[in-house]
């Protein structure tokens, strides 16, 4: 396979294409035995303090390019195929732990829920995960995107009243397959309004019993994502995955 490499805040980074798309895996300096790796599944390098504490502990980072950051099925499909190169070309870890941040929270759903043979444990950060709140503007939402996700995806309005998959419909899976979550979110987000997306799946992992460990952000938008003081999700990653 043909890469070029660089670096990547004091890690070495490789960029490649994997069937037309671009990719990116950064190496971490003492690799852990078992190789895993975290699935940046949007926004590579937006917000990277997580990646770079876990990078230093030993975890690789990885990022496929979506076509439409609204995630259209074939980017919930090439995530699986993107597992199994990085486990046959790389030997990485057969299951990765996915960041989602946004619509990459909304990304990361669809392939956990879809592919959860490749998923250990995920860190979902003020994730879209009900379209008529983001992009829709439905509600408390204002977000300001919803021509952008009609262009890229082709759903109205009227299609999206009577649309059942969207991400909050798949946390049943989610569910049933047992995957520990990390959810962030702030409590003042007007972009993505945690009352209309992230309590959704707080409340139904709860109702559940099952494993997710929640922040709530007093005060906060929808930037900054992540936290102040990494220790608690490095923790939730650790003993997780």
């Amino acid at each position: 396979m043909d890469y070029i490499k660089s670096e990547w805040e004091g890690f070495e980074r490789l960029d490649f294409e994997f069937k037309g798309r671009k990719a990116i895996l950064i190496v971490p300096n003492k690799p852990t035995k078992e190789k895993k790796w975290l699935f940046k599944t949007e926004y590579f390098g937006a917000f990277p303090s997580f990646e770079l504490e876990m990078l230093k502990r030993g975890y690789y980072v990885a990022h496929i390019q979506n076509k439409t950051r609204w995630c259209l099925p074939e980017d919930t499909d090439i995530k699986a195929e993107f597992c199994e190169l990085l486990s046959a070309k790389f030997g990485l870890n057969e299951k990765c732990m996915p960041v989602g941040m946004s619509c990459g929270g909304m990304q990361a759903v669809y392939f956990a829920a879809k592919y959860p043979q490749y998923v250990k444990a995920m860190y979902l950060d003020a994730p879209v995960l009900n379209l008529l709140s983001c992009p829709g503007d439905v509600g408390k939402a204002n977000g300001g995107m919803y021509e952008e996700f009609h262009n890229a995806t082709g759903m109205d309005y009227s299609f999206l009243i009577n649309y059942r998959n969207h991400p909050i419909d798949n946390v049943d899976a989610l569910i049933r397959a047992r995957i520990p979550i990390f959810l962030i979110c702030g409590d003042s987000d007007t972009v993505v309004p945690y009352c209309e997306n992230g309590m959704h799946l707080a409340n139904a992992y709860k109702k559940a019993g099952a494993d997710l460990t929640e922040i709530l952000k007093e005060g906060c938008d929808h930037h900054p994502h992540g936290l102040e003081d990494n220790t608690p999700l490095i923790e939730f990653a650790l003993s997780n995955y």
